[in-house]
């Protein structure tokens, strides 16, 4: 069987690589299976290595199949990759270049000095972006644990409770149901801090008229899933009814629009146009969404900027928002999957503006 690396030797042709060292922990456990929290792989054209304390030696060596699983003794970790490169005969190594330090990658430089150590762009974001049948049924997991967590958060979401409490029964909810861990930080903001994109949960306490926007995500077996959805805490006026149709609406569209051969950013122009046409351009600041997996964010990314043809498999998120400082935002996100024949929606949660009404 060949090595991991001999498979992508070709790709590092200008490089003149002999080896490539995987040390980010979602790359590592893609590859590897490995999933503890210290060591980074070796990958030769000879052999697949993965390098790992003491704490983990019976559990790499149960998960990672096909590797060779090397201890580091404790304070050794330069050392053990010298006698490892020495031994392999390595002259010229790839290091991942948006994850390594430049404090690592010195220390690499002045411990390893007969190796000349190479920054490259992650060799694995092209094959993490397409989901293999095994990583869809772990997203459709995690994606069915935050559509059953937003059903009961319609039950329990009311007046009175602050978002701090909101974004507790959110957590405690899905772990309940599975959940490893939270994907991301939960993202509660009600009234006129629902305009904060990012606006982690405070103790402001949710009242009528609020619109509170509720963004979560749970983690199955390593992979995430992420939902938005913007509630009404009472009836809706005109302005908040308009402005949600109008984010739905610009959705809506984009997600029609997924398909294979269609470019990234052309999806992201689909919805930005709406909005931008009803005047409302410089309210809607983000990318339309992101790739999901083993990383809450990771590639292609729906934004002007990505130019990413869409294939089958790859997995995305579609989240419009509108923000209007002083005032309050909307944003409604799914989860698709790119199909051959256009698109299918993994998020099951309703998003009419009739479900999102908490009439308590």
């Amino acid at each position: 069987m060949k090595s991991i690396f001999s498979r992508w030797k070709e790709d590092f042709q200008q490089e003149e690589l002999d080896a490539l060292i995987i040390a980010k922990p979602t790359n590592r456990r893609y590859l590897s299976g490995f999933t503890g929290s210290s060591g980074y792989l070796l990958l030769t054209e000879q052999e697949d290595i993965l390098v790992t304390d003491f704490r983990y030696l019976e559990q790499a060596t149960a998960q990672a199949q096909g590797f060779r699983v090397v201890r580091q003794g404790l304070g050794e970790q330069m050392g053990t990759l010298r006698e490892l490169i020495d031994s392999c005969g390595l002259r010229r190594v790839g290091i991942e270049k948006e994850t390594t330090t430049l404090n690592m990658f010195e220390e690499y430089q002045r411990c390893v000095p007969g190796a000349v150590f190479v920054p490259v762009s992650d060799p694995i974001a092209a094959w993490r972006r397409i989901k293999s049948a095994r990583e869809l049924e772990r997203i459709g997991k995690a994606i069915e644990i935050a559509d059953r967590t937003f059903l009961h958060l319609k039950d329990f979401i009311s007046p009175g409770q602050t978002e701090k409490e909101v974004a507790l029964e959110v957590e405690f909810f899905m772990r309940r149901l599975g959940s490893e861990r939270n994907a991301f930080d939960i993202i509660v903001a009600s009234g006129q801090r629902s305009s904060l994109p990012h606006g982690t949960a405070t103790d402001k306490v949710i009242a009528r008229g609020d619109l509170v926007t509720v963004d979560f995500g749970a983690v199955y077996d390593g992979y995430c899933s992420d939902i938005t959805r913007t509630l009404v805490i009472g009836m809706p006026d005109e302005r908040q009814r308009s402005i949600y149709e109008l984010v739905l609406k610009a959705q809506t569209a984009a997600i029609n629009s997924v398909k294979p051969g269609l470019k990234a950013s052309d999806v992201d122009k689909v919805a930005r146009d709406i909005i931008s046409e009803a005047g409302y351009g410089d309210n809607f600041g983000h990318g339309l969404g992101h790739g999901l997996g083993l990383d809450v964010h990771e590639g292609p990314r729906l934004s002007p900027l990505d130019e990413t043809v869409l294939e089958p498999g790859m997995v995305v998120t579609v989240e419009p928002g509108l923000y209007l400082p002083g005032w309050g935002g909307v944003r409604i996100e799914d989860v698709v999957a790119v199909t051959p024949g256009g698109c299918r929606i993994l998020t099951r949660s309703p998003k009419g503006l009739a479900d999102m009404i908490i009439d308590q």
